[in-house]
């Protein structure tokens, strides 16, 4: 996912987009592949405050809403089409901290006072690797 655009129309209403990334693991030929999709996604009022504030780059999140295609012919009559999600709900995952080499806590931009599990960035994404090719 990328950073978040946070606007405010003229009539005071919030307003944010942002990209999100989704990963598709699968096997192809006794080999792992990996699929990257993105999605534009819009939200409104109280939620893109929310999260315009909360969401930066890599922070995960589940997305409930609904799709909203917008179409137009450009100057040169060719038509144009464009699909995202228009979100209703967005649940934050948790942040993980990282510890550095000397077993302290790294920069997290976990909030202050909230208590997240240390874990290998690595070790997670192969963890992941393997849950996902069970099918």
């Amino acid at each position: 996912m990328y950073d978040t655009e946070l606007k405010y129309t003229p009539e005071g209403f919030a307003a944010c987009t942002f990209v999100l990334a989704s990963n598709r693991f699968f096997k192809q030929d006794e080999e792992m592949q990996k699929e990257v999709s993105y999605f534009d996604v819009s939200c409104w009022t109280r939620l893109a405050e929310v999260c315009g504030e909360y969401l930066k780059k890599g922070r995960g999140v589940r997305v409930v809403g609904r799709l909203k295609q917008d179409l137009w012919t450009d100057s040169d009559g060719k038509g144009h089409s464009r699909i995202e999600i228009v979100a209703e709900h967005v649940e934050f995952k948790p942040q993980l901290k990282k510890l550095d080499g000397d077993g302290k806590d790294g920069e997290s931009g976990v909030a202050e006072g909230q208590a997240e599990p240390a874990v290998d960035e690595q070790v997670q994404e192969e963890a992941e690797l393997k849950e996902t090719a069970n099918f």
